[in-house]
């Protein structure tokens, strides 16, 4: 693509007066926003670059050949009014349809203040059409804009995490780059947005609101510079990813894990989501983990009815201090450890409620319960000796086929289906019952050709475990 002289770092202090000028400039005028050129700031700052080498073009430059960081702070084509009415949803359609090229997509959450991971704000941007800020809020669904994309292919950085909140407004793409997923695959160190872009682009990205309260409105102008610059530099990061992944070869990797989100689709519900609250493993009686339940469900109701976070009304700790003081009166519930608070007060008759429905309950929950799961592999030694050489050979030797293709171990194959493999390995191990195998528990055609030999030895031949140390025998003074 480019030569490190040419490179994305030069590209970057080539735009620092032209692409991401300021408001005041004559070139970018903000939308929507009152700002005015007063108020407005130098939109490109130099700033002392945190990294201490960067990759350009599929080359590791040490910091000090480079020019330093250029500093993103206002769009280049100012802050968009944010998409709040039915006659703007269809402008933004109208545009986004009518543009060219693939979509940048990005939305933000407000996890840890709001019931659930649903969207509190969508951002788009497509050449052509601009970058279109929407409110979710004020929609019944984004089907429009789904339809306005419809073949076109999103930009997303971590789209695990996007897509499902996606899906929660009727959006789900067609064909995808996922810019994180990429970096995993092109071996970048780092693969948080903000360091991929400056490794590759050399930009620095402020990314201080990306944990902040998105369901506030409205929504204050830094936060909407930062979300429409989350989706601006997009594009150019898909190019450097692509150059890289094409050249070492993986660019058909990428693709077919691409695919393999479209093909998945939204996670399906947890069975018992209550068994993962925190600390309890802890509980060690029926009637116990009968509380945990019925605590788990109650503050579930209450938060979605008050659209709050769960943990904003009473933590896991709460929950696991009352299934084990099984409290029977309000001031032994909050004399517990959790219970404190507004919300642990107000709702302490209806804490009190679930904990004595399950002290009624005629059925308490079992301790375990059966699953098709390998028992975690530190046991695996004692249980089946056999399934631990398994596993043991062929987890060091996926570990030296990441290191030598520089691929994370748990993007060549995923650990559960290494795990399944080796504890239940085929009837007849051979290169095509393994690949099969594989196959079924859902990994992708490139993971299959890269291990699927490597596995079939390590099943057949696996090394002999080490030698189980025998335990240092306990002193009088120590057993005393």
């Amino acid at each position: 693509m480019t030569n490190p002289e040419s490179s994305a770092h030069s590209r970057a202090r080539a735009k620092k007066s032209t692409s991401h000028q300021g408001p005041g400039s004559p070139s970018s005028t903000p939308t929507g926003t009152g700002t005015t050129q007063d108020a407005a700031t130098t939109a490109v700052e130099l700033a002392a670059a945190p990294l201490t080498s960067v990759v350009i073009d599929g080359v590791r430059v040490e910091l000090g050949d480079l020019p330093e960081l250029v500093v993103l702070d206002m769009p280049q084509d100012g802050i968009p009014a944010v998409v709040e009415t039915q006659p703007a949803l269809a402008r933004c359609a109208a545009a986004l349809a009518s543009g060219h090229g693939p979509a940048a997509v990005d939305t933000e959450r407000a996890s840890g203040f709001r019931y659930g991971q649903r969207a509190m704000l969508v951002q788009i941007r497509r050449e052509g059409a601009g970058t279109w800020l929407i409110d979710p809020e004020a929609f019944d669904d984004l089907k429009i804009i789904d339809e306005s994309l419809h073949g076109v292919e999103w930009i997303l950085h971590a789209a695990s995490q996007d897509l499902p909140c996606l899906a929660g407004v009727g959006m789900w793409p067609s064909k995808l780059f996922d810019t994180e997923l990429a970096a995993r695959l092109a071996g970048l160190p780092r693969v948080g947005l903000g360091a991929v872009v400056e490794s590759l682009l050399g930009y620095h990205l402020a990314k201080e609101h990306s944990a902040a309260d998105w369901s506030q409105r409205p929504l204050p102008e830094p936060w909407l510079r930062y979300a429409a610059l989350d989706v601006e530099v997009l594009v150019d990061l898909q190019e450097e990813l692509v150059a890289l992944l094409e050249k070492d070869g993986k660019l058909e990797y990428a693709a077919q894990e691409f695919q393999h989100l479209i093909d998945a689709g939204v996670p399906a519900p947890r069975v018992d989501p209550w068994r993962r609250t925190s600390g309890s493993h802890t509980i060690r009686n029926r009637v116990q983990l009968g509380v945990v339940r019925e605590l788990w469900y109650t503050r579930e109701k209450l938060a979605e009815h008050r659209d709050i976070a769960p943990s904003r009304l009473i933590p896991d700790s709460a929950i696991v201090a009352a299934a084990k003081g099984m409290p029977a009166t309000v001031p032994a519930l909050l004399g517990l450890s959790g219970f404190h608070g507004r919300a642990a007060k107000r709702d302490a008759p209806k804490w009190l409620h679930a904990i004595q429905t399950a002290k009624n309950s005629t059925e308490p929950p079992p301790l375990q319960v059966s699953t098709n799961t390998p028992p975690p592999p530190r046991v695996w030694a004692e249980r089946d000796p056999e399934a631990a050489a398994r596993y043991a050979t062929a987890r060091q030797r996926l570990s030296d086929l990441a290191e030598e293709i520089n691929i994370p171990g748990e993007n060549v194959l995923t650990p559960d289906f290494l795990r399944r493999l080796c504890w239940r390995p085929p009837s007849s191990i051979s290169v095509e019952s393994v690949s099969a195998q594989l196959s079924e528990l859902g990994a992708r055609p490139w993971q299959i050709e890269k291990t699927a030999e490597l596995l079939t030895d390590s099943l057949l031949n696996p090394e002999p475990l080490p030698p189980k140390e025998p335990k240092a025998p306990r002193s009088e003074e120590a057993a005393a």
